[in-house]
Protein backbone atom coordinates (compact mmCIF):
# COMPACT_ATOMS: atom_id res chain seq x y z
CA UNK A 1 0.00 0.00 0.00
CA UNK A 2 1.18 3.28 -0.81
CA UNK A 3 2.09 5.98 1.61
CA UNK A 4 -0.89 8.26 -0.07
CA UNK A 5 -2.67 5.72 0.06
CA UNK A 6 -2.56 4.67 3.85
CA UNK A 7 -2.89 8.50 4.65
CA UNK A 8 -6.33 8.73 2.55
CA UNK A 9 -7.49 6.08 4.62
CA UNK A 10 -6.67 7.62 7.63
CA UNK A 11 -7.67 10.83 7.02
CA UNK A 12 -11.72 9.39 5.88
CA UNK A 13 -11.05 7.23 9.14
CA UNK A 14 -10.60 10.51 10.97
CA UNK A 15 -13.54 12.30 9.17
CA UNK A 16 -15.86 9.81 9.72
CA UNK A 17 -15.54 8.46 12.96
CA UNK A 18 -15.16 11.86 14.41
CA UNK A 19 -18.47 12.92 12.85
CA UNK A 20 -20.67 11.00 15.83
CA UNK A 21 -18.56 13.61 17.93
CA UNK A 22 -19.94 16.70 16.42
CA UNK A 23 -22.98 15.08 16.63
CA UNK A 24 -23.07 14.06 19.75
CA UNK A 25 -21.98 17.73 20.92
CA UNK A 26 -24.58 19.64 18.22
CA UNK A 27 -27.83 17.30 19.18
CA UNK A 28 -27.80 18.40 22.77
CA UNK A 29 -29.43 21.73 21.27
CA UNK A 30 -30.42 21.53 17.57
CA UNK A 31 -32.99 18.81 16.73
CA UNK A 32 -31.99 15.60 15.31
CA UNK A 33 -34.14 16.16 11.95
CA UNK A 34 -33.06 20.01 11.88
CA UNK A 35 -29.15 19.26 12.51
CA UNK A 36 -29.04 16.52 9.50
CA UNK A 37 -31.38 18.64 7.46
CA UNK A 38 -29.28 21.78 7.58
CA UNK A 39 -25.95 19.17 7.53
CA UNK A 40 -26.92 17.77 4.23
CA UNK A 41 -28.31 21.13 2.58
CA UNK A 42 -25.26 23.03 3.16
CA UNK A 43 -23.01 19.91 2.18
CA UNK A 44 -24.75 19.36 -0.98
CA UNK A 45 -23.95 23.57 -1.83
CA UNK A 46 -20.52 22.76 -1.30
CA UNK A 47 -20.34 20.02 -3.63
CA UNK A 48 -22.49 21.61 -6.16
CA UNK A 49 -19.85 24.65 -5.93
CA UNK A 50 -17.09 22.17 -6.44
CA UNK A 51 -18.78 20.23 -9.15
CA UNK A 52 -19.30 23.41 -11.26
CA UNK A 53 -15.83 24.65 -10.97
CA UNK A 54 -14.92 21.40 -12.12
CA UNK A 55 -16.96 22.15 -15.47
CA UNK A 56 -19.29 19.41 -14.40
CA UNK A 57 -22.88 19.47 -13.66
CA UNK A 58 -25.80 17.49 -12.57
CA UNK A 59 -27.71 15.33 -14.82
CA UNK A 60 -30.95 16.27 -16.69
CA UNK A 61 -34.25 15.24 -15.25
CA UNK A 62 -34.39 11.74 -16.12
CA UNK A 63 -35.23 8.39 -13.85
CA UNK A 64 -31.75 9.07 -12.70
CA UNK A 65 -33.16 11.21 -10.39
CA UNK A 66 -35.44 8.04 -9.07
CA UNK A 67 -32.45 6.56 -8.41
CA UNK A 68 -30.79 9.63 -6.65
CA UNK A 69 -34.04 10.23 -4.34
CA UNK A 70 -33.84 6.44 -3.17
CA UNK A 71 -30.27 6.45 -2.25
CA UNK A 72 -30.14 9.61 -0.55
CA UNK A 73 -33.24 8.34 1.25
CA UNK A 74 -31.81 5.08 2.71
CA UNK A 75 -28.10 6.50 2.75
CA UNK A 76 -28.34 9.87 3.87
CA UNK A 77 -31.95 10.96 5.04
CA UNK A 78 -32.40 8.15 6.96
CA UNK A 79 -30.02 7.17 8.47
CA UNK A 80 -28.08 10.32 9.60
CA UNK A 81 -31.30 11.32 11.38
CA UNK A 82 -31.37 7.90 13.38
CA UNK A 83 -28.10 8.35 14.43
CA UNK A 84 -28.50 11.94 15.31
CA UNK A 85 -31.83 10.82 17.45
CA UNK A 86 -30.05 7.94 18.95
CA UNK A 87 -27.36 9.97 20.01
CA UNK A 88 -29.77 11.82 22.55
CA UNK A 89 -30.24 8.92 24.26
CA UNK A 90 -27.06 6.68 23.81
CA UNK A 91 -23.35 7.21 23.93
CA UNK A 92 -21.74 8.17 20.76
CA UNK A 93 -19.02 5.39 20.81
CA UNK A 94 -22.13 2.49 21.05
CA UNK A 95 -23.63 4.62 17.96
CA UNK A 96 -20.64 3.95 15.93
CA UNK A 97 -20.60 0.36 16.90
CA UNK A 98 -23.76 -0.38 15.71
CA UNK A 99 -22.56 1.39 12.33
CA UNK A 100 -19.62 -0.58 12.31
CA UNK A 101 -21.66 -3.37 11.79
CA UNK A 102 -22.92 -2.39 8.15
CA UNK A 103 -20.44 -4.07 6.07
CA UNK A 104 -22.08 -7.42 7.58
CA UNK A 105 -25.45 -6.25 6.68
CA UNK A 106 -24.66 -5.59 3.67
CA UNK A 107 -23.09 -9.37 2.86
CA UNK A 108 -27.04 -10.07 4.14
CA UNK A 109 -28.61 -7.80 1.68
CA UNK A 110 -26.34 -8.68 -0.94
CA UNK A 111 -26.64 -12.37 -0.94
CA UNK A 112 -30.52 -11.97 -1.42
CA UNK A 113 -31.12 -8.83 -3.73
CA UNK A 114 -27.34 -9.27 -6.18
CA UNK A 115 -26.83 -12.01 -8.79
CA UNK A 116 -22.69 -12.10 -8.14
CA UNK A 117 -22.70 -11.66 -4.32
CA UNK A 118 -23.52 -14.93 -2.71
CA UNK A 119 -22.58 -16.55 0.72
CA UNK A 120 -19.24 -18.40 0.79
CA UNK A 121 -18.58 -20.74 3.97
CA UNK A 122 -16.08 -17.58 5.28
CA UNK A 123 -18.78 -15.00 4.30
CA UNK A 124 -21.59 -17.11 6.18
CA UNK A 125 -19.45 -17.57 9.47
CA UNK A 126 -18.41 -13.82 9.61
CA UNK A 127 -21.83 -13.06 9.28
CA UNK A 128 -22.86 -15.31 12.57
CA UNK A 129 -19.72 -13.62 14.53
CA UNK A 130 -21.32 -9.89 13.32
CA UNK A 131 -24.97 -10.96 14.23
CA UNK A 132 -23.80 -12.33 17.66
CA UNK A 133 -21.85 -9.05 18.52
CA UNK A 134 -25.16 -6.93 17.77
CA UNK A 135 -27.00 -9.27 20.10
CA UNK A 136 -24.50 -8.79 22.92
CA UNK A 137 -24.71 -4.81 22.24
CA UNK A 138 -28.33 -5.03 22.45
CA UNK A 139 -28.80 -7.70 24.91
CA UNK A 140 -28.49 -5.95 28.07
CA UNK A 141 -30.99 -2.86 27.36
CA UNK A 142 -33.75 -5.40 25.87
CA UNK A 143 -33.49 -7.51 28.68
CA UNK A 144 -34.70 -4.45 31.26
CA UNK A 145 -37.42 -3.50 28.59
CA UNK A 146 -38.22 -1.31 26.24
CA UNK A 147 -37.41 1.85 27.34
CA UNK A 148 -35.34 5.08 25.65
CA UNK A 149 -32.33 3.52 25.26
CA UNK A 150 -33.31 0.51 23.99
CA UNK A 151 -35.13 2.69 21.16
CA UNK A 152 -31.43 4.18 20.92
CA UNK A 153 -29.77 1.32 20.26
CA UNK A 154 -32.58 0.11 17.61
CA UNK A 155 -32.93 3.52 16.39
CA UNK A 156 -28.86 2.81 15.44
CA UNK A 157 -29.42 -0.58 14.42
CA UNK A 158 -31.91 0.52 11.85
CA UNK A 159 -29.58 3.08 10.81
CA UNK A 160 -26.85 0.26 9.54
CA UNK A 161 -29.70 -1.41 7.65
CA UNK A 162 -30.44 1.39 6.07
CA UNK A 163 -26.93 2.22 5.17
CA UNK A 164 -26.81 -1.53 4.00
CA UNK A 165 -29.89 -1.62 1.57
CA UNK A 166 -28.75 1.94 -0.28
CA UNK A 167 -25.42 0.01 -1.09
CA UNK A 168 -26.98 -2.72 -2.29
CA UNK A 169 -29.80 -0.38 -4.04
CA UNK A 170 -26.37 2.16 -5.43
CA UNK A 171 -24.46 -0.99 -6.64
CA UNK A 172 -26.87 -1.86 -8.88
CA UNK A 173 -28.10 1.81 -10.40
CA UNK A 174 -25.38 4.44 -9.92
CA UNK A 175 -22.61 3.33 -11.84
CA UNK A 176 -20.56 4.68 -14.38
CA UNK A 177 -21.43 8.79 -13.17
CA UNK A 178 -18.65 11.49 -12.84
CA UNK A 179 -16.96 12.55 -9.52
CA UNK A 180 -19.08 13.92 -7.01
CA UNK A 181 -22.31 13.71 -9.36
CA UNK A 182 -24.06 11.30 -6.97
CA UNK A 183 -23.05 12.55 -3.58
CA UNK A 184 -24.00 15.83 -4.53
CA UNK A 185 -27.86 15.01 -5.74
CA UNK A 186 -28.29 12.47 -3.03
CA UNK A 187 -27.48 15.44 -0.31
CA UNK A 188 -29.67 17.88 -1.67
CA UNK A 189 -32.23 15.60 -2.37
CA UNK A 190 -32.09 14.17 1.52
CA UNK A 191 -32.27 18.20 2.27
CA UNK A 192 -35.32 18.09 1.04
CA UNK A 193 -36.68 15.21 2.47
CA UNK A 194 -36.05 16.53 5.77
CA UNK A 195 -37.21 19.89 5.71
CA UNK A 196 -40.84 19.45 6.17
CA UNK A 197 -40.45 17.18 8.80
CA UNK A 198 -38.05 19.70 10.62
CA UNK A 199 -40.81 22.65 9.98
CA UNK A 200 -43.30 20.94 11.19
CA UNK A 201 -42.02 18.63 13.39
CA UNK A 202 -39.14 19.79 15.55
CA UNK A 203 -40.28 23.92 14.54
CA UNK A 204 -36.63 24.67 15.21
CA UNK A 205 -37.77 28.58 14.62
CA UNK A 206 -39.66 28.63 18.36
CA UNK A 207 -36.15 27.46 19.97
CA UNK A 208 -34.17 29.28 20.92
CA UNK A 209 -30.85 29.99 19.15
CA UNK A 210 -27.89 27.32 19.26
CA UNK A 211 -24.88 28.09 21.67
CA UNK A 212 -21.66 28.74 19.71
CA UNK A 213 -20.61 25.18 20.53
CA UNK A 214 -23.94 23.68 18.98
CA UNK A 215 -23.54 25.73 16.16
CA UNK A 216 -19.69 24.93 15.56
CA UNK A 217 -19.69 21.02 15.91
CA UNK A 218 -22.87 21.53 13.24
CA UNK A 219 -20.03 23.50 11.15
CA UNK A 220 -17.37 21.17 11.38
CA UNK A 221 -20.03 18.28 10.72
CA UNK A 222 -20.96 19.65 7.89
CA UNK A 223 -17.75 20.80 6.21
CA UNK A 224 -15.45 18.36 7.48
CA UNK A 225 -17.29 15.24 8.02
CA UNK A 226 -19.59 15.29 5.08
CA UNK A 227 -18.51 17.53 2.31
CA UNK A 228 -14.78 17.14 2.35
CA UNK A 229 -15.15 13.28 3.28
CA UNK A 230 -17.45 13.07 -0.01
CA UNK A 231 -14.51 15.30 -2.25
CA UNK A 232 -11.47 12.89 -0.58
CA UNK A 233 -13.26 9.75 -1.19
CA UNK A 234 -14.26 10.57 -4.67
CA UNK A 235 -10.54 11.96 -5.67
CA UNK A 236 -9.17 8.85 -4.08
CA UNK A 237 -11.53 6.55 -5.91
CA UNK A 238 -9.61 8.23 -9.12
CA UNK A 239 -6.27 6.17 -8.47
CA UNK A 240 -7.36 3.72 -5.66
CA UNK A 241 -9.83 0.55 -5.54
CA UNK A 242 -13.13 1.04 -3.63
CA UNK A 243 -12.18 -2.14 -2.03
CA UNK A 244 -9.09 -0.61 -0.64
CA UNK A 245 -11.01 2.44 0.39
CA UNK A 246 -13.80 0.74 2.25
CA UNK A 247 -10.85 -0.83 4.56
CA UNK A 248 -11.70 2.81 6.24
CA UNK A 249 -15.01 1.81 7.41
CA UNK A 250 -13.05 -0.32 9.74
CA UNK A 251 -11.37 2.01 11.12
CA UNK A 252 -14.21 4.30 11.73
CA UNK A 253 -15.59 2.86 15.02
CA UNK A 254 -12.75 2.90 16.44
CA UNK A 255 -11.95 6.91 15.76
CA UNK A 256 -15.24 7.40 17.03
CA UNK A 257 -14.57 5.29 20.19
CA UNK A 258 -11.54 6.60 21.40
CA UNK A 259 -13.10 10.71 20.52
CA UNK A 260 -16.19 9.52 22.72
CA UNK A 261 -14.11 8.35 25.73
CA UNK A 262 -11.52 10.45 25.62
CA UNK A 263 -13.02 14.26 24.57
CA UNK A 264 -16.79 13.21 26.12
CA UNK A 265 -15.49 11.13 28.96
CA UNK A 266 -17.69 8.21 28.05
CA UNK A 267 -18.32 5.17 30.25
CA UNK A 268 -18.30 1.61 27.77
CA UNK A 269 -19.82 -1.42 29.73
CA UNK A 270 -18.40 -5.24 29.00
CA UNK A 271 -20.59 -5.85 26.77
CA UNK A 272 -19.77 -2.82 24.22
CA UNK A 273 -15.95 -3.86 24.00
CA UNK A 274 -17.55 -7.87 23.36
CA UNK A 275 -20.08 -7.10 21.51
CA UNK A 276 -17.57 -4.82 19.03
CA UNK A 277 -14.86 -7.55 19.20
CA UNK A 278 -17.32 -10.03 17.53
CA UNK A 279 -18.73 -7.74 15.11
CA UNK A 280 -14.87 -6.88 14.12
CA UNK A 281 -13.77 -10.55 13.77
CA UNK A 282 -16.98 -11.33 12.09
CA UNK A 283 -16.07 -8.68 9.61
CA UNK A 284 -12.73 -10.39 9.41
CA UNK A 285 -13.65 -13.23 8.68
CA UNK A 286 -16.39 -12.05 6.24
CA UNK A 287 -13.46 -11.01 4.34
CA UNK A 288 -11.24 -14.05 4.46
CA UNK A 289 -8.42 -12.42 6.62
CA UNK A 290 -8.29 -16.16 8.83
CA UNK A 291 -8.33 -18.21 5.84
CA UNK A 292 -5.02 -20.53 5.03
CA UNK A 293 -5.08 -19.02 1.75
CA UNK A 294 -4.74 -15.73 2.64
CA UNK A 295 -1.81 -16.44 5.28
CA UNK A 296 -0.50 -18.13 2.83
CA UNK A 297 -0.42 -15.34 0.01
CA UNK A 298 0.87 -12.99 3.23
CA UNK A 299 3.55 -15.07 4.83
CA UNK A 300 5.94 -15.55 1.85
CA UNK A 301 6.09 -11.41 1.85
CA UNK A 302 6.31 -11.03 5.39
CA UNK A 303 9.34 -13.90 5.37
CA UNK A 304 11.21 -11.65 2.98
CA UNK A 305 10.72 -8.17 4.53
CA UNK A 306 12.36 -10.25 7.32
CA UNK A 307 15.00 -11.70 5.87
CA UNK A 308 15.86 -8.62 4.35
CA UNK A 309 15.93 -6.51 7.27
CA UNK A 310 18.00 -9.62 8.82
CA UNK A 311 20.30 -9.33 6.14
CA UNK A 312 20.72 -5.87 5.79
CA UNK A 313 21.66 -5.50 9.28
CA UNK A 314 23.63 -8.18 9.41
CA UNK A 315 25.89 -6.88 6.34
CA UNK A 316 25.48 -3.47 8.31
CA UNK A 317 27.43 -4.96 11.49
CA UNK A 318 29.81 -6.03 9.29
CA UNK A 319 30.82 -2.58 7.38
CA UNK A 320 30.88 -1.40 11.05
CA UNK A 321 33.70 -4.26 12.58
CA UNK A 322 35.81 -3.98 9.28
CA UNK A 323 35.65 -0.39 9.82
CA UNK A 324 36.43 -0.10 13.31
CA UNK A 325 39.67 -3.16 12.47
CA UNK A 326 40.70 -0.24 9.55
Amino acid sequence: MKLKTLAQLLTLALLWGIAFLFIKVAVREIPPVTLIMTRVGLAAVILYLILRAQGRNLPRPGRIWLHFAVVGLLYNALPYSLVAWSQQHIDSALAAMFIGATPLITLVLAHFFTADDHFTPAKAGGVAFGFAGLAVLLGPALADGLHVTSFGLLASLTAAISYGAAIVYAKRTLHGLPPLVSPTAQLGLAALFLLPVSLLVEQPYRLPLPSVTALGALLLLTVFSTALVFYIYYRAMETTSATTLSLATYLIPIVATAAGVLLLHEQLAWNVYLGSGLIFGGIFASNGLFTVSRWQRLLPGLRAAIIGRAVGSQKQSTQKEAARIV
